[in-house]
């Protein structure tokens, strides 16, 4: 038996907004983009989730507005405060919590939180490419899905996942590849 876990970092976020509290950023014209991109891929993909569990920031509201466009319907979400900034300990805490009748959960949240699980829960292997990519950046929008050989989400643990997917949206249209300075 095993549980497929999929990670999306939200999209890139406007800091000119004049917005108070970090919390609140929106997205900005290329995140909005990217997002719709992802969703459009998941979609082609025939990728479907049986939970959802996200951060309530507004960029990952906006983010999962964005890619329920492209993906064609609704996706929608657990609300999970202790996921916005969280660190790889605490993500893999919220996931041990989740009901074990779920086999593909999807989590929406932050760097470097997202990364960090990301190389926490697949091991470091010397021809592992995608595990490499994430390594080296895991930048707004992009998708990672990990396999776990587990029965129940209770038993997520450090090194026990095989990554299979790393999905960027530059991997989908260059334009949204790194801005030059």
């Amino acid at each position: 038996m095993t549980k497929t876990l999929s990670l999306l970092r939200h999209a890139k976020s406007g800091w000119d907004d004049p917005v108070a509290r970090d919390f609140d950023r929106p997205l900005n014209d290329r995140g909005e983009t990217a997002a719709k991109l992802i969703g459009t891929w998941l979609k082609s993909a025939n990728t479907a989730f049986d939970h959802v569990i996200a951060s309530p920031a507004v960029r990952v509201i906006e983010t999962l507005d964005h890619i329920s466009i492209g993906y064609g319907e609704r996706i929608s979400p657990v609300w999970e405060r202790k996921i916005y900034l969280a660190s790889s300990a605490t993500l893999m805490d919220i996931l041990r919590e989740a009901n074990d009748e779920h086999d593909h959960i999807l989590m929406v949240g932050h760097n470097p939180g997202m990364e960090d699980l990301v190389l926490d829960l697949v091991p470091d292997t010397s021809s592992d490419a995608l595990r490499e990519a994430v390594y080296e950046k895991y930048p707004t929008a992009s998708y990672a899905q990990i396999s776990l050989n587990i029965e129940s989400w209770s038993d997520i643990a450090r090194g026990g996942g095989r990554l299979d997917i790393f999905k960027r949206p530059r991997d989908l249209d260059p334009k949204l590849g790194p801005e030059e300075y």
